[in-house]
This record gives C-alpha cells, sequence and structure tokens, in this order.
C-alpha cells in the first residue's frame, strides 16, 4: 500500500492480472468512485512481489482470503497491520491509510509534481491531494520523477 499509494480496497483487490511489470504499472480496478487507474511499479516493490508470488503461488487474487477466489479480509489487514506496529515498537496512532499519506509526501519531497501524484491517487480534485501531502521544506529532485520509495539507496 506504501510502495504505491494504495487504499486498502485497492490492495486487497489487485489481481495477479492487474501487475504489469513489462510496462512497470499496476492496474488498479474500479477504485474509490469505480474508476480505473495505473500506478508506478517500482523495481524493489515488484522484486518483493516476484519473491512473494514464488513462495505463496496465489492464482487470481495477489492476496487471497481463506478461499483463493476471494481476497483477504479488510479486517485481517487492519489487524496484521496493528501486530506489525506492535512489533516494530511504534506507538503513534495510525492505520493502514498513513501509508498512503506517506507515499504521497514522500513522493512530493522526492520532487515529484504534485499534479503526478494526484493522478497517481486517483484523486478528482487537486485540494484533496494537498491534504494528503502534508507539505514540508526540502522537496528536491526531477518533476515528474518517480521516485521507487522501497529502493534501499534512496
Amino acid at each position: 500500500m506504501y510502495a504505491c499509494g494504495l487504499r486498502i480496497s485497492d490492495a486487497i483487490g489487485l489481481q495477479i492480472r492487474d501487475i504489469d511489470s513489462q510496462r512497470m504499472v499496476i492496474h488498479i480496478r474500479q477504485s474509490k468512485g469505480r474508476k480505473d487507474r495505473y500506478v508506478p511499479l517500482g523495481a524493489a516493490l515488484l522484486d518483493q512481489l516476484r519473491s512473494y508470488w514464488r513462495a505463496e503461488r496465489p492464482s487470481i487474487f495477489l492476496f487471497p482470503g481463506s478461499q483463493a477466489d476471494k481476497p483477504v479480509n479488510i479486517a485481517t489487514v487492519r489487524q496484521e497491520f496493528r501486530l506489525a506496529k506492535r512489533i516494530a515498537g511504534i506507538d503513534k496512532p495510525c492505520t493502514t491509510h498513513v501509508l498512503r499519506h506517506s507515499y504521497a509526501t514522500h513522493c512530493l519531497q522526492a520532487g515529484m509534481d504534485v499534479g503526478v501524484i494526484q493522478q497517481i491517487l486517483g484523486h478528482a480534485s487537486l485540494e484533496t491531494t494537498a491534504t494528503y501531502t502534508h507539505v514540508t521544506a526540502g522537496t528536491t529532485g526531477a518533476k515528474g520523477a518517480f521516485p521507487d520509495l522501497l529502493d534501499e539507496d534512496l
């Protein structure tokens, strides 16, 4: 969710066919407002998804639930997120949606144009995107460039 700025509903709805490693994008189908969009797929995330796929071999949904033809339940993802926070020693209150806000903020800090961020997030309004980006000082980089936020060399 963080690496692509996805909503929890976007992430659980992902199917294997939505990962386009040739074009390095992920197809988000029927997101909020019943709109489709494409989001950039970083090389580090693609490597992680390939490792995950080799280990788990999901057939339809990238993250299947107890039945292979159904996605994982939102409540399960939220529960695992809370567990991961506890294991990491993070006491600060946050939800999975904070990952989406963090993605937007970090893209802006890396120099991505706010209009590009708006398109990736699927926002109709630039004002909505502005609330996500938590504008901070020190934005650098090329406008419109996609930062691979999972790349350890950033």
